[in-house]
């Protein structure tokens, strides 16, 4: 009962103090205030790369493994890898043979070329060569209109199917469906637009300005001798996990390349667990070192917040002094100082909390990347803006309760 008194009674002097010394109040709570903004628009924009990285990479799809020349990461032996021969039709054809009825078989190839529509041209723009079954073996849906047919693949038909950025920059509102559009010297029947996936923020593929034709017709017109991918995705029940889809691929893979038990793999199987691994790593490391260096800020104003509370300890002594001859104990004097130091970083906190949710407002609406600050960030800088005020107060408000009552009371 005595320590709720004591609480009470430290606290409503601590807040008069706070009331009474406006000015200095908020130039101890900037320092504060620049800190949480900075720690907490690094964790925010850490959420948010997180967030477009997923998004993505989930386009590319979780469940599915990826048979490939080059490994994704780990490229410190890349003169090694440059000397394997690229993936083909015709190997992917075998291994779609080998695995039937118990994974799909994707094969992928792609080229860069110019596009035109009437006057509206696009350069650049990725030409992927698939089949149908890109959209089991990845989350990517048509918008409207059609994806690629089993028909279109087996009899070479010129037909397209753009992505949202390109259906947008060659044809702006008009309805692209059964339009003719040139993709370098060629014309090709555009039969369907993609769903809407999202710009890239960190240098990967731009989903959206992408460009999708039968595999069977970018080989007859744009040629066979380019990087391949081959995705397989588990079909049966039978293969219980992608771990073993993957031994089932590899072994395949050798048997369809004739390597000899000795020979290494002369091919890469890829995973987008592999991929988020090495981005989490990363960023991760990127997150640490920039919370290092923001927090300094926060220490910085922590440090201030104790300078205050120590002139506020000396300003006060005869006051300490007057409440330590009518009985208050040194329990009192330690939580008035201990409170009126939390409450000056709990404010700052709050406020840089509001400023750094507007930061995150404004990323946002500039579409660069997802940002909100999440209840965990929330109550993260909280918790961190009363641990500070809680350590930067210590060792005044010791100094506070430890003072002598008759040396404090002599004190002019």
């Amino acid at each position: 009962m005595n320590l709720a008194l004591d609480t009470i009674e430290s606290s409503k002097i601590a807040w008069q103090s706070i009331i009474a010394n406006k000015a200095r109040g908020a130039l101890t709570i900037l320092g504060i205030i620049i800190g949480i903004v900075a720690v907490t628009t690094t964790m925010t924009a850490f959420n948010g790369m997180q967030s477009t990285f997923r998004e993505g990479a989930g386009a590319i799809g979780a469940d599915v493994i990826y048979v490939s020349r080059m490994p994704w990461i780990n490229l410190n032996d890349f003169f090694a890898f440059r000397n394997r021969p690229n993936l083909d039709v015709a190997e992917a054809a075998a291994l779609e043979k080998a695995l039937e009825g118990r994974a799909i078989v994707n094969p992928s190839i792609a080229t860069r070329q110019d596009l035109k529509y009437r006057s509206n041209s696009m350069q650049a723009v990725t030409i992927l060569g698939t089949t149908e079954k890109m959209v089991v073996v990845s989350d990517r849906k048509p918008e409207f209109g059609r994806f690629l047919m089993g028909f279109d693949v087996r009899y070479k038909k010129q037909v397209a199917i753009i992505g949202f950025e390109v259906a947008e920059d060659l044809f702006g509102q008009a309805n692209p469906i059964n339009k003719e559009i040139n993709i370098g010297r060629y014309r090709f029947r555009v039969a369907g637009v993609m769903e809407k996936q999202g710009g890239s923020t960190f240098g990967g593929p731009n989903f959206d300005r992408q460009v999708f034709v039968p595999i069977s017709t970018f080989v007859k017109l744009f040629g066979g001798r380019r990087f391949m991918d081959v995705d397989v995705a588990v079909k049966s029940p039978a293969i219980a996990s992608l771990d073993e889809l993957e031994y089932e691929v590899i072994g395949e893979m050798r048997k369809i390349r004739k390597l000899r038990p000795v020979e290494p793999d002369n091919f890469s199987i890829n995973k987008l667990d592999s991929l988020l691994g090495a981005f989490n790593s990363i960023v991760g490391a990127v997150l640490g070192i920039g919370l290092l260096v923001t927090s300094i800020s926060l220490f910085v104003g922590g440090i201030g917040v104790m300078n205050i509370m120590f002139v506020s300890v000396t300003e006060r002594t005869r006051e300490i002094g007057i409440r330590k001859a009518i009985g208050a104990k040194r329990r009192s004097i330690l939580m008035q100082f201990l409170f009126e130091s939390a409450a000056i970083c709990l404010a700052g906190g709050l406020i840089g909390i509001a400023i750094s949710a507007g930061i995150a407002a404004g990323i946002n609406a500039s579409g660069l990347m997802p940002a909100s600050i999440s209840p965990g960030i929330m109550i993260a800088a909280i918790v961190i803006s009363i641990a500070v005020g809680v350590f930067a107060g210590l060792v005044p408000a010791i100094k506070g309760a430890m003072l002598d009552p008759i040396e404090a009371l002599r004190y002019e």
